[in-house]
């Protein structure tokens, strides 16, 4: 991870995070037994990340030693992030996640998560904020990626931003090859691949707001 975080990036990086305005909290979930590649390099990431700023804190976890917060977050996979705000001393769950490490372009939708948590606003459209407080039914959107998919950014800081804006919503980013089976179970074969619901409703491309809500609601039909 020196690599990605190199002193460039790190430059780039404080430089945006100058905008930060209210504290985050980064709830990091690795696994020290069994078979997690890159439980490793994403702590590292995310340490080094968190290190740029006075206003972000990171806490980690393990998801065995650790299982009843891990439960406490719905966490079931390592690595998993979670940006959740920070007021005072409580943690503030906004449903957004990360699963698999935010490495190549998901490195974009990492910084874009963690300043949107910051100011606390989702910079959605407005009718689309009206949508979403008439919603009434739990979505659960995953957007599934890969380190080298130039679009996938913008389909994951979508779903984050629905996450944001409401507490029904919960987005997770997905990293396909870390998790190939969950791919594999959606019939992820392209990215973006965003699926609503547990496969009720899926969304491939970099869709703009109005795509993802007339896909939501007829996965709600």
């Amino acid at each position: 991870m020196s690599q990605l975080l190199n002193e460039n990036v790190k430059r780039q990086v404080q430089e945006a995070f100058v905008e930060l305005e209210q504290p985050v909290a980064l709830l990091l979930f690795t696994q020290n037994h069994g078979s997690c590649e890159y439980c490793d390099d994403t702590r590292s990431l995310v340490e080094g990340v968190a290190a740029l700023s006075d206003k972000l804190s990171v806490s980690a976890f393990d998801l065995d030693a650790d299982a009843a917060r891990a439960a406490e977050y719905g966490v079931d996979a390592a690595p998993t992030l979670i940006i959740a705000g920070r007021d005072g001393d409580q943690t503030v769950d906004y449903g957004i996640r990360i699963k698999g490490i935010p490495a190549g372009y998901e490195f974009t939708s990492l910084i874009r998560d963690v300043l949107m948590v910051s100011r606390r606003d989702s910079g959605l459209n407005e009718s689309t904020r009206a949508w979403l407080r008439e919603l009434k039914t739990p979505v659960h959107l995953q957007v599934f990626v890969t380190p080298t998919c130039p679009y996938c950014p913008r389909a994951v800081t979508l779903a984050h931003q629905m996450a944001l804006e409401s507490p029904l919503v919960r987005a997770d980013m997905v990293e396909a090859m870390e998790f190939p089976e969950l791919a594999d179970r959606y019939g992820v074969s392209g990215v973006p691949h965003t699926t609503i619901n547990d496969g009720a409703g899926t969304l491939v491309g970099a869709a703009p707001e109005e795509d993802l809500i007339a896909e939501i609601e007829r996965a709600l039909a």
